[in-house]
């Protein structure tokens, strides 16, 4: 019998996977255990459905995911499909969501949605200079509530305590929680107005949502007077072009359905855009929308706006219609990993329903990863063997027994198999640095490279440093600008880590002390007034490779500051100034120029034949290793607990961020469901603040441990760093006693590892 093309298409397609294949219309949700191949099986379908509805530059099939490597390989996947089947690769488009929405604006200039020609777009961070702006100008207007907030729940008006804290609020805590608000509430589709209405009955202590509000109000006008978007606003003027009824009619004939990838990391506002271009024009109850993800792998919902919550109420919807499918089958790792993966699950949701019995909605969906059943299955090497055990748990002496045992492994392995590769995962990238410096020797004795993910994605980190170094010797007396020094040259291990608030309350007296005065830090003090006086003794041209060697910038960030200083010094035109050097570097950084090194990072590279890769959790997502190596896990971060740093603890026992973070999406998610809104008080917010934490950390551990294909090696140590942070390069550490997180406990008491 010979087969048709399309149906060798299909049968190239696991049973979980057939279900996309066999899509016909409307809408459909898709649940994907890690490894199952959710990219393959989105393009074969889209493949097949441009194939069969006979899509092309008129009539298009849309695939939107969340980065542009991610988008890039899914492109590739479709174009080789298409080639399979023999028809040109066309009637699809494959973007990012805020590619996708700028492509939206860009074709209807006639709105003025936005003036892109004369705009620009910046990626808000919690660092950025416009949000320092926000905040100056916030405080400048003499908001009546900081006050509240600088006399917090005990203040005995000592004037060098109430500069401390003035220090604490300006440079951490209203940042923290203006960058997470503004972005929270944005992403929502909510304005300054919206937020505020709902903070407005508040009668606590501290009104922290008509702050954040506030805070919101001040960001965008900072933004229309600096003339400039960010990325949440793509998404917003796409949607209001999309108002019009001509052009979204326009566009809802142009797309025929949209596959979303990724779903789980889904905002509500790109929900709706892509709701509304998969309606049809003229049915709009008819939606041809896939939506593709794994809400056990919503990692990143502490720290972005992006709300698992969300897919998993979309994915309940589709159940009742039996419209969900569930892929089961994965081919990546080998079986006792599997087991292993399957019981964490159910041991971690066991566990936060013993330990917050109020609390409804679990951490995991109940979906068991099963190996692939058939032995044709068309994954090379599908559920290969185990190296070994396959999982193996450690419970090592202190962290350098740890790193010992990793070594030799890693190197007896990697010279039996050179094909083959490992990864080290950590949960800081404090841990990845000790690692590296202690695993040196197997690059340069043994030839296997040592590759530090956070040390190359560090280069993009080398213009802000600079500008925080030219801002203090601009103002050495600002505390804020010395203080934000301070952490650039502690990020790079040249100082110990302390309270720079206690040391930036009086500047005058730190960098210059006299007869009167105590002296604090003397080192720090003296690295801090030799670049003052280098900016005495040195032409501003010559300050930047000063700087750098100053921060001992080596190899590839060498690379990335000599393109820096040749872009500065062809703008300064001859006359220059401190001043005039940065304001060129804030509008380089403003509209993210990319400074590269030679060899440029891309996901390939993480998981090169022969390479140990140290990497941390989030960023190991979507990739895979033959060996995975995870140790440090201890109880204080597996779970661990939401803590107020002590800088903070004057406002109380919570911190203003996660509260107020928490009181919107409880509101969000009742407004979503039909319910009455309600407003969280400031305890039962922070109580979910740490629920949602433990549940994050509890399937961000479920990410790392199925990122194994051969081995997963798992350690907790005797003794371990009090605190990662106080770790510095080349230095003994101080180890104190550490607990071994409870679920390496369970899997190594069941027997089965």
């Amino acid at each position: 019998m010979v087969l048709s093309r399309e149906q060798k298409l299909i049968n190239s397609l696991r049973p979980g996977q057939k279900n996309l294949a066999n899509w016909r219309g409307g809408k459909m949700a898709i649940t994907a255990v890690p490894g199952a191949g959710k990219s393959y099986s989105l393009s074969v379908a889209a493949a097949l459905t441009i194939a069969r509805e006979g899509l092309n530059s008129e009539r298009q099939l849309v695939i939107v995911t969340y980065t542009r490597s991610a988008a890039a390989g899914i492109k590739q996947k479709v174009r080789n499909c298409l080639q399979e089947l023999g028809l040109p690769q066309v009637g699809f488009l494959v973007q990012t969501l805020h590619g996708l929405a700028l492509n939206i604006v860009n074709r209807h200039p006639e709105l003025d949605a936005l003036d892109l020609e004369t705009t620009g777009i910046i990626e808000l961070t919690s660092g950025h200079q416009l949000l320092r702006d926000t905040i100056e100008k916030w405080l400048s207007q003499s908001s009546p509530v900081y006050p509240r907030l600088i006399q917090g729940i005990r203040f005995d008006g000592e004037e060098t305590e109430r500069l401390r804290r003035d220090s604490v609020l300006r440079t951490e805590v209203l940042p923290s929680l203006a960058y997470t608000m503004i972005r929270e509430a944005k992403s929502s589709g909510l304005s300054p107005q919206d937020l505020a209405q709902l903070g407005q009955n508040s009668q606590e202590q501290y009104p922290i949502l008509a702050i954040a509000s506030e805070l919101y109000q001040q960001y965008q006008a900072q933004l229309k007077e600096q003339n400039y978007i960010d990325y949440d606003d793509l998404i917003l003027a796409a949607l209001k072009v999309l108002e019009h009824p001509r052009v979204r009619s326009m566009w809802q004939r142009q797309v025929y359905a949209v596959f979303e990838d990724e779903a789980q990391d889904s905002s509500p506002l790109q929900e709706r855009l892509i709701t509304i271009l998969a309606q049809d024009p003229d049915d709009p109850n008819l939606v041809n929308l896939i939506r593709v993800g794994d809400p056990n792998q919503g990692i990143n919902s502490t720290f972005t706006p992006a709300d698992p919550i969300y897919f998993n109420w979309f994915c309940q919807s589709c159940e009742r219609e039996q419209k969900l499918g569930t892929m089961y089958e994965a081919g990546r790792s080998s079986q006792v990993i599997i087991d292993t993966a399957n019981l964490a699950l159910d041991w971690m949701n066991d566990f936060y329903r013993q330990t917050q019995p109020e609390h409804v909605d679990l951490p995991f969906r109940y979906q068991k990863i099963i190996p692939v059943s058939s032995n044709l299955d068309p994954q090379i090497d599908s559920n290969p063997h185990p190296e070994g055990l396959g999982v193996e748990i450690s419970f090592s002496e202190d962290i350098y027994q740890s790193v010992t045992i990793i070594g030799d492994r890693v190197l007896k392995l990697l010279t039996e198999y050179p094909q083959r590769n490992a990864a080290i995962l950590v949960r800081e990238n404090r841990q990845g640095s000790f690692l590296a410096e202690q695993l040196n020797y197997l690059q340069s004795q043994h030839n296997i490279r040592v590759y530090e993910v956070n040390e190359a994605q560090r280069h993009s980190q080398i213009p802000e440093e600079i500008l925080a170094l030219l801002y203090f010797l601009e103002r050495p007396h600002s505390p804020d600008k010395l203080k934000k020094a301070l952490l650039v040259l502690a990020q790079r291990q040249l100082i110990p880590p302390e309270d720079f608030n206690a040391l930036t309350t009086y500047p005058e007296e730190f960098l210059y002390p006299t007869p009167l005065t105590p002296i604090q830090s003397p080192s720090i003090a003296h690295l801090c007034r030799s670049l003052l006086k280098a900016k005495l003794e040195l032409p501003e041209y010559q300050l930047l490779p000063f700087l750098g060697m100053t921060l001992r910038y080596a190899g590839p960030e060498l690379t990335i500051l000599q393109q820096l200083s040749d872009k500065v010094n062809q703008q300064l035109h001859g006359g220059t100034s401190l001043a005039k050097l940065i304001a060129i570097l804030t509008e380089m950084i403003n509209n993210q120029e990319k400074f590269i090194p030679i060899e440029e990072d891309n996901q390939q590279q993480y998981t090169h034949p022969g390479q140990l890769t140290i990497i941390t959790m989030h960023k190991a997502k979507g990739l895979d290793w033959d060996y995975v190596f995870i140790p440090f896990l201890h109880r204080d971060t597996l779970p661990g607990e939401l803590k107020v740093n002590n800088n903070a603890q004057f406002l109380g026992d919570f911190t203003l961020a996660q509260v107020a973070r928490t009181q919107l999406r409880h509101a969000l998610h009742a407004q979503f469901q039909g319910k009455p809104i309600t407003i969280l008080n400031q305890k039962e917010a922070w109580l979910e603040a740490k629920r949602l934490k433990i549940a994050e950390e509890f399937r961000l551990f479920y990410v790392a441990i199925t990122r194994a294909k051969r081995l997963l090696w798992l350690a907790a140590e005797n003794l371990a760093p009090f605190s990662w942070s106080t770790v510095q390069k080349q230095q003994r550490i101080k180890l104190t006693e550490k607990t071994p997180a409870d679920i390496l406990l369970y899997l190594k008491q069941i027997g089965k590892i």
